[in-house]
Order: structure tokens, then sequence, then C-alpha cells
């Protein structure tokens, strides 16, 4: 498994939202062509939670 390291602060980085146009911040550098959501929009698009 990865190892995280939960004391060192996120970079967050500004972007657009590709659905409603507002600015927001998210936790990764955004790559050309794919879409960015803000939180709102994210939880419209989010693929649904498996239950187990």
């Amino acid at each position: 498994m990865g190892y995280r390291n939960f004391d060192r602060p996120r970079t967050m980085t500004k972007a657009v939202c590709s659905d409603c146009g507002e600015e927001c911040e998210v936790p990764f550098k955004p790559t050309e062509g794919r879409p960015v959501y803000c939180r709102t929009c994210w939880e419209k698009h989010r693929p649904p939670r498996r239950r187990y």
C-alpha cells in the first residue's frame, strides 16, 4: 500500500468547474482535456458508492 503523509498540508490549485463555471480549488493539478468539478457538481458526477 502507498504511504500518505497526513502531517503535510495539501497543495490546492485554483480551477474553474467544467459544469457551472465557478472558480474552485482542487487538491491536484488539473490535466488538460479532463473535466474539473467543484464540490457541488462532483456530487452529481461521481460514480455511485458500492455497498458491501
